[in-house]
């Protein structure tokens, strides 16, 4: 059934270039919460903010990672028994469909960051104005 062993494989790469753009990220928002700490000045609820978002961005790195662990996992069992006619037919269908409900569930997590951080960021100036 799987004779495209390869397809969950192609995908991997993908999904990389979203883990290297949210590791990018969290770096800049690290380093944004870093500067608020080391300013001590009434910040303190954007802080809790930028925290919460920081929490946020990384489950969804955590869900491109299984991400790709399960399309790695599906690839490697459709190319290892792909002569094999036996249920072992369906586990790498089920692999995949794991990796796309985790991909899916990252993006609606980096949507609601994306939404999240401009709001935050329009409060941010209003404060500083």
């Amino acid at each position: 059934m799987m004779e495209n062993w390869y397809v969950p494989i192609t995908i991997v790469p993908g999904i990389g270039l979203l883990l290297m753009s949210t590791s990018n990220l969290l770096g800049q928002l690290s380093l944004e919460i870093k500067n608020l700490i080391s300013e001590h000045t009434g910040y303190n609820n954007l802080l809790e903010r930028k925290l919460v978002q920081l929490k946020l961005i990384n489950l969804a790195m955590v869900f491109l990672y299984a991400s790709v662990a399960f399309f790695v996992v599906s690839g490697l069992i459709a190319g290892l028994y792909q002569s094999s006619h036996t249920m072992i037919d369906n586990i790498p269908i089920y692999f995949s469909v794991g990796g796309i409900i985790c991909c899916l569930v990252a993006l609606v997590l980096l949507i609601v960051f994306s939404f999240r951080a401009v709001r935050i960021k329009q409060d941010q100036f209003k404060v500083k104005d």
